[in-house]
């Protein structure tokens, strides 16, 4: 009973984190907006398998050699806010593209849906603190010996909340009125989007290089 509390208390904590905005919920909102639902959804996907292996990643004490060796965690986060700041450029940078909406765009084929997978995995894997937040999590709300079971079942667990969030936000936000209203204001949007994705890489790069 005590260990499906605790299992329950990490979905809670995790659920949390991930609806917390930040470039995960900004990529996967654009992608749903600007190219497709099932685009969105694979993106969505990618997130999940990204929180896998930060799981699992956490279940096999990252922490511990992030700690060990600082200079590995440091440049992670650079190379991670490095790749999140670039593709704040590019979105910038196209913001005065025009982008054609044909039939195709509405049955969810405007790109290769292998490709918003992968965009939504590397966003995923470009930020190491994730690992480290699982770690913490993981630490608080679980016992210190945990059964090979519930070790096998907390990646699992982890997917379903990244890729459950990410996919809600996925299907609200490639409805008919979200596509039109950025449609309408493209440039602006996508200005803002870049500029946003762009803060959040030089913030991860700049932020606190001591491992929490």
């Amino acid at each position: 009973m005590a260990l499906t509390a605790s299992i329950f208390g990490v979905i809670g904590a995790l659920a949390l984190g991930a609806i917390s905005p930040g470039p995960s919920f900004v990529m996967v909102a654009r992608t749903a907006v600007a190219s497709s639902r099932i685009n969105a959804l694979f993106a969505a996907l990618g997130m999940g398998c990204g929180g896998i292996i930060f799981a699992t990643a956490a279940l096999l004490g990252l922490q511990a050699l992030l700690s060990a060796v600082p200079w590995l965690y440091l440049t992670i986060k650079i190379l991670g806010g490095a790749y999140l700041a670039f593709l704040g450029y590019k979105i910038w940078r196209g913001a005065k593209q025009p982008l054609v909406v044909t039939q195709a765009d509405n049955t969810g084929v405007t790109t290769k849906i292998s490709r918003s997978f992968l965009l939504g995995l590397a966003t995923q894997l470009s930020n190491p603190k994730t690992a480290v937040v699982y770690t913490s999590v993981f630490a608080a709300l679980l016992p210190p010996d945990i059964p090979l079971r519930i070790m096998l079942i907390l990646p699992v667990v982890v997917f379903c909340v990244e890729a459950g969030w990410y996919s809600i936000v996925a299907l609200a936000l490639s409805s008919t009125k979200p596509r039109a209203a950025y449609l309408r204001y493209k440039t602006a949007m996508d200005r803002a989007t870049g500029g946003v994705m762009a803060f959040l890489g030089i913030k991860l790069i700049t932020a606190n290089r001591v491992v929490p």
